[in-house]
């Protein structure tokens, strides 16, 4: 049996032990089925008219959601991307063609330079310039110190990789200013931006409203089936529609993904602050119960989380630490952490903790008793 025999028959294992767990911080999208996700689709509430016509090339239901989220951002326009790596390669490419300067500043750790396949240069022509290398936002003195001339900051909204950071307010818009001071157009990586409102205190459209454009994501946060949109002035967002199109991006039909879209707006939207206070609460006890718990060094991080996701180190092979996971969650019915990686330095494994509806239940009680269960099956 290959590797990826035996890869794919653990990710099996590790599904089914999540599908048959009663208790888990959030539910992972592995766990659908065809079925169930088809069901759900068709059971959830719409605040639209399902006797309107079907959508042909971005009308109907998709230029409704377009509208809506351009409404809850507080812009002129937004376009339906299907993908954000795509959204993100057209808007830093317009931008490169308004400014007439190819070099994008953005954090080395953010998404374009982690996961999409060098593709802001390979497709897009584009070069890239990094203000920093650490672990954490960039600031605005490393923006002003960048050696060479940039035509597009790009900030992702948290740092996901670092571990969902978000800068503070007065940290962001000191970071926007040093941009353009420089001359340069600001574009937000917002594909978890939805749920950044808790931490900065302040409504989406004044968080966009720095921004010259913003990309937000319908599944990352929002529990849709795929699909981005860029939003920012009508003049810019319209030019986005056309290299939409040359970028293999105008689809015939789309209303499952919009669908699904709208549904997320509606249920999990509202609800997002919910899951940030109860990330903070999840957090404290596990950072509490990790010290209790005889594990030679463990780390919330951050401490208190800027949104509902935030990372958890622990001093062991991340193979040892999934495994004690999938046992746990087979022996017991509880998943508290799933996939861990290696992180940092040898020895240490990193795994990203969720925490969404089925999470809001857990008391600080419920995750001691979860830490004990974990360590002891390391």
């Amino acid at each position: 049996m290959s590797d990826s025999d035996d890869e794919t028959q653990y990710t099996a294992r590790l599904v089914a032990a999540w599908r048959a767990a009663d208790r888990a911080l959030t539910r992972s999208p592995r766990e659908d089925t065809v079925g169930e996700a088809l069901a759900r689709l068709a059971e959830a509430r719409y605040d639209y008219d399902m006797d309107a016509p079907g959508d042909i090339y971005g009308d109907g239901v998709v230029a409704e959601l377009e509208r809506r989220v351009a409404e809850l951002l507080g812009t002129q326009d937004a376009a339906f991307f299907p993908s954000g790596t795509m959204a993100q390669q057209v808007a830093l490419r317009c931008w490169a063609g308004r400014t007439g300067n190819p070099a994008v500043a953005l954090h080395p750790m953010s998404h374009p330079e982690m996961w999409e396949g060098e593709a802001l240069s390979t497709v897009s022509g584009l070069r890239v310039v990094h203000p920093t290398t650490g672990a954490q936002q960039m600031t605005a003195e490393e923006v002003e110190a960048v050696r060479e001339p940039f035509g597009t900051l790009m900030l992702e909204l948290p740092l996901r990789e670092a571990g969902f950071l978000l800068p503070t307010w007065d940290e962001l818009r000191a970071l926007v200013e040093a941009g353009r001071e420089r001359e340069a157009a600001i574009h937000f990586d917002g594909a978890r931006l939805w749920e950044s409102t808790v931490h900065f205190g302040r409504p989406l459209p004044e968080i966009a409203g720095l921004a010259d454009s913003v990309y937000v994501s319908f599944y990352k946060s929002l529990g849709g089936l795929s699909g981005a949109a860029l939003a920012g002035s009508r003049e810019f967002v319209e030019e986005t529609r056309v290299w939409r199109h040359r970028y293999g991006g105008q689809i015939f039909r789309q209303f499952p993904q919009a669908l699904a879209a709208l549904a997320g707006l509606e249920r999990e939207l509202p609800r997002l602050p919910s899951y940030v206070a109860q990330a903070r609460v999840v957090a404290g006890a596990l950072r509490e119960a990790l010290a209790k718990s005889g594990v030679p060094w463990s780390r919330v991080h951050p401490e208190e989380p800027h949104t509902h996701q935030f990372q958890v180190w622990l001093p062991y092979e991340p193979d040892r630490l999934t495994d004690a996971g999938l046992r746990q969650a087979e022996e017991t019915g509880t998943v508290l952490f799933r996939r861990w990686s290696a992180g940092g330095p040898p020895g240490l494994a990193v795994t990203e903790v969720d925490v969404t509806q089925p999470g809001l239940a857990w008391t600080e009680a419920d995750v001691h008793e979860a830490v004990s269960a974990f360590v002891s099956r390391i």
